[in-house]
């Protein structure tokens, strides 16, 4: 670690795909972080603004989608002044190895923080193994 650390701000960034969507507005890619144990992989995916109830997560043929709303926070009575937070949705993509137990994810939605835990298959796990003499 150095003395000398700054923070530094990155802006949200929106979805630079070739495919069309379905809906208007901007589309913006989640950042992560990704963690692994010898039991678990875990990723943590900054989603500011989306509630649990706006919040999809999908897995089908090995393709895990993570997608969000972000509702506007202005009331219908109120007017804009300054927007800097921008609005629209979240989505990314992962595909999955036979590593992960796909059936036993787990999420958790907390502060704008979406916490997975791909548990990894009994196979995938390291084990010792004993060594016997004679």
């Amino acid at each position: 670690m150095t003395d000398n650390q700054e923070l530094q701000v990155k802006e949200k960034q929106e979805v630079q795909s070739p495919a069309e969507h379905t809906q208007s507005g901007a589309v913006f890619t989640p950042l992560v972080d990704i963690f692994e144990s010898e039991k678990d992989i875990v990723l943590l995916a900054d989603m500011p603004g989306v509630k649990s109830d706006d919040l999809n997560i999908d897995l089908r043929e090995n393709t895990l989608t993570l997608a969000g709303d972000i509702a506007p926070f202005e009331g219908p009575d109120e007017t804009d002044i300054l927007i800097e937070y921008e609005v629209g949705k979240y989505y990314r993509q992962f595909t999955l190895s036979e590593v992960v137990d796909q059936s036993k994810i787990e999420a958790a939605l907390n502060d704008g923080v979406l916490k997975l835990t791909l548990p990894k298959a009994e196979k995938a796990q390291p084990r010792k193994i004993e060594v016997k003499t004679g």
